[in-house]
């Protein structure tokens, strides 16, 4: 039996605080802990294994759990999934780490999700050791590949297998300045077991952070540049159709008063975190998944569309025109390009540009605004006024819970506080939630997996924590139920979070889709839920919250429960909890993506 005086009072709402170590010498992977303090991580989220045992002793005996902490995970993709929730509220890299082969099989999709989101992400691994000699029997063969890194190579930006320390320390440093260097991504470097075990004869050189840093973003060519202010300038109708932009308040200032000094009309995206305020007189249609028909109609009478890294240029000008070519001029800004490399189709389709500026698009819009500084603002769009917001139902005491009633509750009883909306789901529509800040909407995954939101909900109310701000997550049952078990590394890290789950159970959009293809097909849209409905037994996801130790409600079925239910769950917040709230909605109901999928297959 172990001897209790060696064992470290265990808190789970604090730090874990290790026995204190004695200096014995540094082992490879002390270097690569320190690099990693150097760095400036606050924390690293993993699920342990044997590859990276000597990395997690560094951590832990060398560097005391601190600078950074280790988060422990149960799930390698909710380790990824908090990495990358992290760098969608502050825009920066954390780091995850994963065991082996089989620790990165498990994470894959949430590295796809942070692809696709274009977060940065400085991803570890490790392997079995590669000299053969020193693999123990069995477990370490299956544990070592020779190209691990094969796995995600197709949607990282960069990554290595070193051979030696030294090589360690500056794979990781390249692949943090990588990550680091816009348009993001994450990057993967793979520890060989053995070279984290090495017993070092004298201390690994630090290197010096400072002179490794990421290069500042590109500025557009100045040509290019005076050339888009012209027209921009000149334009009656002008369109800003706002995607990937940074959470900056200064950049955010920035689209402001570029759109009010053009008078130009705005369009977001309800697939990336919110660029710029719905309330605005300018913004002129809620935010969508797809294109809207009110989108649509602006795009066609715009004369001139300045898209900041618009996600899916070609596919919204397509539903705007069809098969016509665009009238209008199109003046695109993105980084994006550098990072297709035609594995995965995420790059979308190829869309033309009258004028195309490959460089970052806030310093463009600071750029645009310097060169349009003496541009008086020009007449608003003839015969266009900011439609009246569209209204949500209030709901009745008796009826059943729809998604619209849901947000309607949500939007009265957090009103007057700063909210950031972390995660919604699928039958989420974008003339729901109000934004005014950057911090106010933080969008989807990006990769459109399901299971990511509790991870990344996690990872952005990590983020969040004692800044004034409540994280809210709204998540389908589907995607809470693939990665509840984040739940628990929010609890055991006194991290508070609200998450209500719009529980319909069932994987509604897929119903939407066989609904859609049995009319096509003449068969009976009646059997559209089979294989689909997740009940007999209904799932009760606040027992589940219950069982990792958040605060658990539900299930809530009614109006007045639904209200009782949220000023709960503000009340646990506000003691620092993690709360689930499991709200029964209607599982008829759809607002989101899946009818608007199908509009815009139709149109096309």
């Amino acid at each position: 039996m172990p001897d209790d005086k060696n064992i470290a009072p265990r808190d789970a709402r604090s730090i874990e605080l290790p026995v204190p170590s004695q200096d014995n010498g540094q082992w490879g992977s002390d270097a690569v802990a320190e690099l990693l303090r150097a760095l400036d991580l606050p924390y690293v989220a993993l699920n342990p294994g044997a590859s990276f045992r000597g990395l997690h002793d560094s951590l832990v005996n060398r560097l005391g759990n601190r600078d950074p902490q280790m988060l422990l995970c149960l799930h390698e993709e909710s380790a990824v999934a908090i990495a990358h929730g992290w760098a969608k509220v502050t825009g920066k890299p954390l780091c995850a780490i994963v065991h082996s082969n089989v620790g990165l099989m498990h994470a894959t999709m949430a590295v796809f999700n942070a692809w696709c989101d274009r977060a940065p992400l400085l991803l570890l691994g490790a392997t079995g050791p590669v000299d053969a000699a020193k693999r123990r029997p069995w477990i370490d063969w299956i544990h070592t590949a020779k190209d691990q890194g094969a796995l995600i190579r197709d949607y990282t930006k960069w990554d290595d297998q070193p051979g030696s320390v030294p090589a360690a320390l500056e794979s990781i440093l390249r692949a943090w300045q990588i990550t680091g260097t816009a348009p993001f991504g994450p990057t993967y470097v793979c520890l060989d077991a053995a070279i984290q075990e090495m017993r070092l004869e004298e201390p690994a050189r630090m290197p010096d952070i400072a002179r490794f840093a990421s290069p500042p973003p590109a500025e557009p060519p100045r040509q290019l540049l005076a050339e888009a202010a012209a027209k921009l300038g000149a334009a009656q109708r002008p369109l800003l159709m706002i995607g990937r932009v940074s959470r900056s308040e200064q950049d955010w200032a920035a689209r402001i008063a570029l759109a009010e000094k053009l008078n130009a009309l705005v369009l977001t995206d309800m697939k990336i975190a919110g660029p710029f305020p719905t309330t605005h007189r300018l913004h002129a249609a809620p935010p969508s998944t797809f294109a809207s028909e009110q989108a649509c109609a602006l795009i066609r009478d715009a004369d001139v569309v300045l898209a900041l890294d618009w996600v899916d240029l070609a596919g919204t000008l397509k539903s705007a025109f069809g098969a016509r070519d665009p009238s209008n001029t199109i003046i695109n800004v993105s980084l994006d390009q550098y990072l297709h490399n035609g594995w995965s189709m995420d790059h979308q389709g190829l869309p033309p540009a009258d004028l195309y500026l490959v460089s970052d698009p806030d310093v463009t819009v600071h750029a645009l605004n310097e060169k349009l500084a003496a541009h008086e603002a020009g007449a608003t769009w003839n015969g266009w006024s900011k439609p009246a917001p569209q209204q949500l139902p209030v709901g009745e005491e008796d009826a059943p819970l729809t998604v619209p009633v849901l947000a309607n509750a949500v939007r009265k009883a957090f009103a007057g506080r700063d909210i950031s909306l972390v995660r919604h789901p699928l039958s989420w529509a974008g003339h729901m939630w109000d934004v005014e800040h950057p911090l106010d909407f933080l969008g989807t995954d990006g990769g459109g997996g399901i299971g990511s939101g509790p991870g990344t909900s996690v990872g952005a109310a990590l983020a969040l924590k004692g800044g004034g701000r409540i994280p809210l997550a709204i998540l389908g049952d589907g995607d809470f139920l693939m990665g509840a078990t984040a739940v628990w590394s929010a609890v055991h890290y006194g991290v508070p979070l609200i998450a209500l789950i719009a529980n319909n159970r069932s994987f509604y959009n897929d119903e939407v889709h066989q609904e859609r293809v049995a009319r096509m097909r003449d068969r009976p849209i009646e059997n559209k839920w089979i294989g689909q409905h997740i009940a007999g037994p209904d799932v009760d996801l606040g027992m589940m919250a219950r069982a990792q130790g958040a605060t658990g409600i539900g299930p809530v079925k009614t109006l007045a429960d639904l209200h009782e239910a949220i000023a709960a769950a503000i009340e646990a917040f506000e003691r620092g909890d993690t709360v689930v709230v499991d709200v029964r909605v209607e599982p008829g109901y759809d607002s989101g993506m899946s009818s608007a999928l199908i509009k815009h297959v139709e149109r096309s």
